[in-house]
């Protein structure tokens, strides 16, 4: 009895540590594993820290029916007095021999993606994401109706080190 009540006391605080620096975390699935072009993932985040420097991830978890080695993403951040900014972002999903960057096995992988390094948010007040997909074929102007393969789309916030 005593063990496993050791055994559960160290998860909970390995929990802890985990996401002690995550000042925020929120993921969104997309409709049937597929991100539609016109299916904008928002994330609101409300009073954020003004004060320490931050870094700003995309989480994405794709399966193995994501047909490309690279994924374009828009992200916009609006800020509260309405003022925005607009970033094209290109990820490598893959290596050359076609294997999966992220973590995880199986058909699921999951991503951390870079966004922003030491953000400090000038104002307090209610800031929103964006994130669309911006995926085209060669040679194509038209952007994929549908995205296969990715499943979900996050937001995370790290206060930095």
């Amino acid at each position: 009895m005593r063990k496993s009540i050791a055994v559960v006391a160290c998860m909970a605080l390995l929990g802890t540590a985990c996401t002690q620096g995550i000042s925020y975390s929120s993921i969104q699935p997309t409709a049937d594993g597929k991100w539609g072009r016109e299916e904008l993932m928002e994330f609101t985040v409300q009073d954020p820290d003004t004060a320490a420097p931050q870094s700003l991830y995309l989480l994405l978890r794709n399966d193995n029916s994501y047909p490309f080695s690279n994924l374009f993403v828009i992200v916009e951040m609006t800020y509260p007095d309405g003022t925005s900014l607009r970033d094209t972002l290109e990820y490598e999903m893959a290596d050359p021999q076609g294997n999966w960057l992220g973590a995880g096995g199986g058909s699921t992988i999951e991503n951390k993606l870079g966004y922003k390094k030491d953000v400090v948010f000038p104002t307090k007040g209610v800031y929103t994401f964006t994130v669309s997909q911006a995926m085209r074929k060669n040679g194509s102007v038209e952007g994929l109706e549908a995205l296969p393969g990715i499943l979900d789309v996050g937001l995370q916030i790290e206060k930095n080190k």
